[in-house]
């Protein structure tokens, strides 16, 4: 995150708001700069790609659903930009940690243990790491005990937009987003790679989140895409991954996608247009669906 913070001082703080006299690596100027971006990137990243993702990806047509919530885009919204700045607080910590040197961050390629391979290699690395944390992360806020105070408020959303991505209890948030922040402190990590991750990863988390469930086939047990996803939000007891399929499988919570079965949300859609659901009362492809998944979830 120096290199953010940098160029921000660079182009911004140091010209046009501190004073010059006031150094740049001082911690308090730095832990100031490193909120400011932070709140500002995550805004930015949130807004921008959910909005495209919602105006280019999500079938509005979901937006008919019966278990789509009235006023349910601008609550997302609403809850979302609530949440962020309170996420920054405890990510702007792990942040300074960085840029004050106590992580194994590394600006040259050359310092790569391995080069570039290393880097490489540290990508997967990264995606695998991070996707295991959040799986029992994920796993562990649907335990009663805690399910309630943190993780329910995003499972409010039963037919999810992009706008949900970001729609959580604050803390909630920050420790799904945790895993993320400490691999580097365990790894050796080149920044402009970490940079990049980071951006990826939350794009990748509004994606899951789309509606949109293609997919190339051959990684369709593979990927936990948005189909998975949807399948979580809606059964609540399945597919707590992040990117991959893998922690489900190994931990006995995967279910194959109820989309690629047919009888996924936009299959309902479907038959609701052509009429063949007009004696439906629960308004949903699966009785046992919303049956199971209100009693859970209350």
């Amino acid at each position: 995150m120096d290199l953010v913070l940098n160029y921000a001082d660079y182009n911004f703080f140091t010209p046009y708001v501190y004073p010059t006299t006031w150094p740049e690596d001082e911690p308090f100027r730095q832990i100031i700069g490193l909120l400011l971006v932070t709140n500002l990137g995550g805004f930015v990243l949130y807004l921008l790609f959910g909005t495209l993702s919602y105006y280019l990806v999500f079938d509005h047509s979901l937006k008919q659903h019966p278990q789509f919530l009235k006023n349910q885009v601008q609550r997302e919204i609403k809850c979302s930009l609530h949440a962020l700045p309170w996420i920054s607080v405890p990510t702007v910590a792990i942040f300074f940690a960085e840029v004050r040197g106590y992580s194994k961050l590394y600006h040259n390629v050359e310092d790569s243990p391995y080069g570039w391979f290393g880097i490489i290699l540290s990508m997967f690395s990264f995606l695998f790491f991070t996707d295991m944390c959040i799986y029992w992360i994920h796993r562990l806020l649907h335990h009663k005990l805690v399910y309630k105070r943190l993780h329910k408020p995003h499972h409010v959303w039963k037919v999810t937009t992009p706008f949900a991505s970001h729609a959580f209890h604050p803390l909630d948030g920050f420790l799904q987003s945790l895993p993320y922040h400490i691999y580097p402190f365990f790894f050796p990590l080149h920044k402009v790679t970490y940079l990049g991750l980071y951006v990826a990863v939350n794009i990748w988390t509004i994606s899951i989140h789309d509606g949109d469930y293609r997919v190339p086939h051959f990684l369709k047990n593979i990927i936990n895409g948005s189909a998975h996803h949807a399948d979580h939000h809606l059964y609540f007891d399945y597919n707590y991954g992040q990117y991959f399929t893998l922690w489900d499988k190994i931990a006995g919570s995967y279910k194959t996608p109820s989309s690629f079965e047919g009888k996924g949300l936009h299959d309902y859609m479907k038959k609701l247009k052509n009429g063949e659901l007009a004696n439906s009362k629960n308004g949903h492809v699966d009785e046992e669906l919303v049956n199971g998944d209100s009693l859970k979830d209350n």
